[in-house]
């Protein structure tokens, strides 16, 4: 079953069209990560889907429910957790937290429980009574996320989570967002301009770019989308480097380094290739490293100036 669902998605502000025909098909239990530059409809794409802002076409169901008819269905099923934090400064972490159950009309001995149970889930129980206004960036964040979780959503939408935060705190909230799927199977549609985040993450990625969905498939199927893989041969001297530049027609040699780097799609049979070939005209490398593509090669070749 289909957690978020999309079809023909579209939307204009005045002359500029920001979705140009989205289609999405996003299993539940699963991490889904939208990938694109500033201004591609990422945070757009989340609006609609979230209820926040109507599209201009297309069909959308979120959690079984219809984004237009059953707008509210969808609100009872999902939570948001935007760009920039939502919590209140002058609050402290727990009454933030009561707020959010009074909002979600839990009552006040559930609320209690739930806001306990974040706190503690968040690691936040020792500053559940101090004031917002104090908190780190990344404590205000994982306070937003618990905020988010309060009405106990099948649905997540993050858009940009962890923007601004320090690689901890960053490690932190993928941690939290992995026991959220794994734990309690929870849907997670991530926004992100941080491509290892999304490699780490997400059962499937999306490229978006100029309002087009221009790629999907998992992190590895996405990869295989570029060139950019490569053999790395390490030497002890410029002669040897030299003696291997000639065996290899495509390959580039860097003497300062000792380096040569010969492109190729990284499979036993091209490795042993190299290897037979080194072999045969007694060359010898110190060592031998393959090379992936990476989502940074498949970002850079899908949109933008590489794209065009």
């Amino acid at each position: 079953m289909a957690a978020i669902s999309a079809v023909g998605l579209t939307k204009s502000y005045g002359d500029k069209a920001v979705l140009r025909g989205i289609d999405l098909s996003i299993p539940a239990g699963t991490v889904f990560a939208l990938l694109g530059p500033n201004g591609a409809g990422k945070t757009t794409t989340v609006e609609i889907l979230s209820t926040l802002v109507p599209a201009d076409g297309g069909s959308v169901r979120v959690a079984g429910h219809d984004v237009v008819r059953e707008a509210d269905g969808v609100r009872k099923a999902i939570g948001v957790t935007g760009q920039f934090s939502a919590v209140d400064n002058l609050l402290t972490a727990e009454e933030n937290l009561l707020l959010m159950a009074d909002l979600n009309h839990l009552r006040r001995r559930e609320g209690r429980r739930r806001a306990e149970e974040l706190l503690r889930r968040f690691d936040l129980t020792e500053a559940a009574r101090k004031p917002v206004v104090t908190f780190s960036g990344g404590m205000r964040r994982k306070l937003d996320l618990a905020m988010t979780l309060v009405g106990d959503p099948e649905v997540i939408f993050l858009d940009e989570p962890t923007t601004g935060l320090d690689p901890r705190s960053r490690r932190t909230m993928w941690e939290i967002i992995r026991g959220l799927v794994a734990d309690h199977g929870v849907t997670i549609f991530l926004t992100t301009q941080y491509l290892e985040e999304a490699d780490q993450l997400a059962d499937r990625i999306a490229v978006l770019d100029g309002g087009r969905i221009v790629a999907e498939g998992t992190a590895e199927e996405l990869k295989r989308f570029v060139p950019g893989g490569r053999i790395r041969l390490q030497f002890a001297d410029a002669g040897q480097l030299d003696a291997a530049a000639t065996l290899f027609e495509y390959a580039t040699a860097d003497e300062e380094a000792l380096r040569l780097d010969i492109p190729g799609d990284n499979s036993v049979v091209t490795v042993k290739a190299v290897l037979d070939a080194l072999d045969n005209a007694s060359v010898r490398a110190e060592s031998l490293v393959v090379e992936t593509a990476d989502l940074d090669d498949v970002f850079l070749q899908l949109t933008g100036e590489g794209a065009r």
